[in-house]
């Protein structure tokens, strides 16, 4: 079973870019539910609202693509149908790396190339968070592999950050995009491919759903074409509203105000100065 790290009073350590003292659980509860966005693959949503009495059991995101058929798997601590058999190092492995206990190595949809950044604390967390969730029996369909996948590395983060480099406003703002995955979306090429040497924040990939269609919107700090011009102010209503410059609501997949509402205003902060620093595409 996932083994929650008691840690004593000793022992908990300030939140980066903040003096209140935080236990794992609290600090993963925040990541979880600010940031990391688990519930997007991992919590059944049947027409279209998250199920929350049913959290991370799984089952209803399929991605049926040429290499892969996989859901959103169970990650509660159920024994038979989740993870809770699992070690907190398996639970790890997957995270940073994409591998299950079994060996089989997961679908990008996963996103493990963005957590390989998460602090030993900060990764520690998330796990014990993840232990505490309540046990839900749904056993979701195995994955099917057809071909080999492969997940591109993030730029400056393909391995494991120090906590003391949360400490740094921009690092931080950084680490917090990436555990976030915007770049998923936003360094998407048209064509879908990923491309994070020449294309990190420009955006143009069209996504499709039930909410129709929408367009990844270029992040980077161009004045005209990316968010250059728009104010502090602007760039966090977007986040934690849900809503453009001119006022219109977002769509999925940025529709995500339900998280980034829930970040600080030193956190908020931190990813405005990162947004400010991405150099600017036309």
């Amino acid at each position: 079973m996932i083994r929650l790290v008691i840690i004593s009073a000793a022992a908990l350590v300030a939140a980066a870019g903040g003096a209140c003292a935080e236990t794992p659980l609290e600090r993963g509860d925040y990541l979880v539910n600010a940031f990391m966005a688990c519930d997007g693959c991992h919590t059944p949503r049947p027409g279209g609202e998250f199920n929350m009495a049913k959290r991370f059991s799984g089952g209803t995101q399929v991605w049926d693509e040429k290499a892969y058929t996989v859901r959103g798997s169970n990650i509660t601590p159920d024994r038979e149908t989740g993870i809770g058999a699992w070690s907190a190092d398996d639970l790890k492995r997957v995270l940073t790396e994409g591998v299950r206990p079994s060996g089989v190595h997961l679908a990008p949809q996963m996103p493990f190339v963005f957590y390989r950044i998460l602090t030993p604390r900060d990764l520690d967390a998330v796990v014990a968070y993840l232990g505490a969730a309540a046990p839900i029996d749904n056993k979701v369909p195995p994955p099917v592999y057809k071909a080999e996948t492969h997940a591109v590395p993030i730029p400056n983060a393909q391995a494991q950050w120090a906590d003391e480099a949360l400490h740094d406003p921009l690092k931080r703002g950084f680490y917090l995009s990436t555990i976030s995955h915007c770049m998923e979306c936003h360094s998407r090429r048209p064509d879908g491919t990923q491309d994070y040497a020449n294309w990190y924040g420009k955006g143009g990939f069209e996504f499709t759903g039930p909410f129709g269609s929408v367009a990844a919107r270029n992040i980077t700090s161009h004045p005209t074409k990316g968010l250059g011009g728009w104010t502090d102010a602007e760039i966090k209503r977007a986040l934690t509203h849900g809503v453009g410059r001119d006022g219109r609501a977002f769509k999925p997949p940025m529709a995500r105000q339900i998280y980034f509402s829930k970040a600080t205003d030193d956190d908020l902060d931190a990813l405005v100065a990162w947004v400010r620093s991405i150099p600017p595409l036309e």
